[in-house]
């Protein structure tokens, strides 16, 4: 497996602004740290259940249709470089206000279920750079555990660093847009090589 690519893409897709994140972000700066935990620790849960899917899912198609791997790698490196674009054109605007009733564990976990982001990442990173490297049941369960932790810790990021995050992104977001879409570029293109 390409380690630090796949690095690179679970850092840029998890660390970059996305309804997780910027909600946690949100929640710190109305209710505080401690209060946004637990939300925090329902994306990780409903993210690591997203991942476990996505590799069965994979793990199925990859199984019984075999040639679907270059296609499937074709798809992940095309999914890269559009989030890419929307990363560069995306909007500057991160204000809103969520009400504290979805400031909850079950909020955060069921937020993963319909986050298009997260569910295209999971299918993505499980078909580009797992499967075709690993496919136990051990193996799965501790990348997906992995991946879970990573967006445990990302959220918590932008939870503790709210403040800070949120006037960073004011003043420096496309110079910052400009740098996670060029890594992301970046591991579009490696997967190939």
């Amino acid at each position: 497996m390409p380690v630090l690519t796949f690095l690179l893409y679970v850092f840029v897709m998890s660390f970059t602004p996305g309804p997780n994140n910027i909600m946690a972000m949100l929640f710190a700066n109305q209710y505080g740290f401690k209060k946004t935990l637990r939300f925090c620790l329902g994306v990780g849960a409903g993210f690591f259940v997203i991942m476990i899917l996505s590799s069965y899912f994979n793990l199925i198609l990859h199984n019984f249709i075999p040639k679907i791997e270059l296609p499937m790698m074709l798809l992940g490196a095309a999914y890269m470089l559009y989030l890419a674009i929307k990363i560069i054109t995306s909007s500057t605007s991160t204000n809103g206000d969520e009400g504290g009733k979805y400031n909850s564990f079950l909020a955060g976990m069921l937020l993963q279920f319909v986050n298009p982001k997260g569910v295209l990442y999971g299918i993505t990173v499980i078909a580009t750079f797992i499967l075709p490297y690993y496919s136990s049941t051990i193996d799965l369960l501790l990348f997906s555990l992995f991946l879970g932790f990573v967006g445990i810790m990302s959220t918590c990021c932008w939870s503790l660093f709210g403040s800070i995050f949120q006037k960073f992104l004011s003043d420096y977001r496309k110079q910052f847009n400009i740098v996670m879409a060029l890594l992301l570029m970046y591991s579009a293109v490696s997967i190939f090589l």
